[in-house]
């Protein structure tokens, strides 16, 4: 089973990677830009996620072969490699894993290092949500209002609702996998994996997820890694500020 993802422009392949609970359509207007750079845009849904196929098994290393797989169909070379989140440690999983296709990776708003699960209540809101009950996107977002005060992560989650028929609202993720296998989202990178090809680390200045003392442990893994800081951000720092964000990729991937 290949990946669903949406392709865009012509050029050099630019995959890019969602986060947990995320989808490809997140990465939609920055795509549209890059590709607008001179670049084959690639925005992948990872299984289990947005229109990728829904499978029992959910960890880092069946995602880095998904991506392999995928990979391989659309004959991707000397591929720019993109990861949000999630999507960056399967990225540094793939790039350390098969370092002669990825020219250049960049991680976003992650680290290499194990991250205790912080999702809990997110997946309940999400596993509360009755669609016999709630018939519109309104009513959804009222309801998980109450799980998640923040209106712009609300805004990401309810992304995933479609309309399964008429009258009749769904999820997209496969949620009872995700909550099941959510531990394997904080998982470190694998202790010998090493990627020696240009890498860069954006992270948000206003989130946690890469602090100053990730600096020795990116740098053991990616030894040519920089990392930046994107002002006027935190973990969603690509939708916070997609101006300097796009402008610190595309300083990267053209120099």
């Amino acid at each position: 089973m290949t990946l669903h993802s949406k392709i865009i422009g012509q050029g050099q392949p630019f995959v890019i990677l969602h986060g947990f609970l995320g989808m490809s359509d997140n990465w939609k207007t920055l795509g549209n830009k890059f590709a607008e750079a001179g670049f084959e845009m690639h925005l992948v849904d990872q299984r289990n996620h947005g229109r990728s196929f829904h499978n029992d098994e959910f960890n880092y290393e069946v995602l880095s072969e998904d991506l392999k797989r995928y990979s391989d169909t659309h004959q991707l070379e000397n591929m720019t490699l993109l990861g949000h989140s999630m999507g960056g440690k399967t990225a540094m999983l793939f790039a350390s894993e098969y370092p002669d296709l990825v020219s250049k990776l960049m991680v976003a708003d992650i680290s290499p290092r194990y991250y205790p699960v912080h999702h809990d209540t997110i997946l309940a809101g999400l596993s509360a949500l009755d669609f016999n009950d709630i018939k519109s996107r309104g009513a959804a977002d009222t309801f998980l209002s109450q799980y998640v005060p923040e209106p712009g992560v609300r805004m990401f989650l309810l992304k995933n609702l479609y309309w399964i028929e008429k009258g009749q609202l769904g999820l997209r993720i496969n949620l009872d996998v995700l909550k099941e296998n959510v531990i394997e989202v904080g998982e470190a990178l694998p202790i010998h994996s090493k990627f020696e090809n240009p890498t860069l680390f954006l992270r948000g200045d206003k989130s946690e997820y890469v602090m100053p003392t990730d600096e020795k442990l990116i740098k053991q893994h990616f030894p040519l890694a920089a990392i930046e800081t994107i002002t006027n951000a935190g973990h969603w720092l690509h939708a916070e500020n997609p101006k300097d964000f796009y402008e610190a990729v595309i300083n990267f991937v053209t120099s």
